[in-house]
């Protein structure tokens, strides 16, 4: 028998490949998204602006009191929040800007956000650096 009937081989033929050559491409892939999770987890942690409902007081329903806390990573920057009053059928009855000032350290606010029909619970829509 010759050599080249020895090493004759039906793989080579017939185009069948390694079973395992998803592996580096699998491993890059894990190598990239893992360190892509790792740098959002990490940025994300801290956001720029945070801010946290305290309290609603609703005794009047026309005009309700919100307290909430502003936590900003650099205190020089002012910031803007939205509050909203909500009805029963949880519809924004009543919505006010507050612009707060540049200030250290976080800042707790109150509020007081008349409505148009009777509210029964406020929140912090968003807020948000100037």
């Amino acid at each position: 028998m010759s050599k080249a009937e020895s090493q004759f081989d039906f793989n080579d033929r017939y185009g069948v490949r390694n079973q395992r050559a998803w592996v580096p491409y699998a491993l890059s892939f894990l190598l990239i998204g893992g360190g892509w999770l790792i740098w959002a987890a990490l940025h994300h942690a801290e956001p720029d602006i945070s801010s946290s409902l305290v309290a609603f007081d609703n005794t009047d329903p026309r005009n309700t009191e919100i307290r909430f806390i502003v936590t900003r990573r650099d205190p020089s920057a002012p910031a803007t929040c939205i509050l909203a009053a909500r009805d029963f059928d949880k519809v924004i009855v009543g919505q006010i800007v507050d612009h707060i000032p540049a200030s250290k350290g976080a800042i707790e606010r109150t509020v007081t956000i008349p409505s148009r029909a009777d509210a029964v619970n406020a929140g912090i829509t968003t807020c948000y650096l100037d």
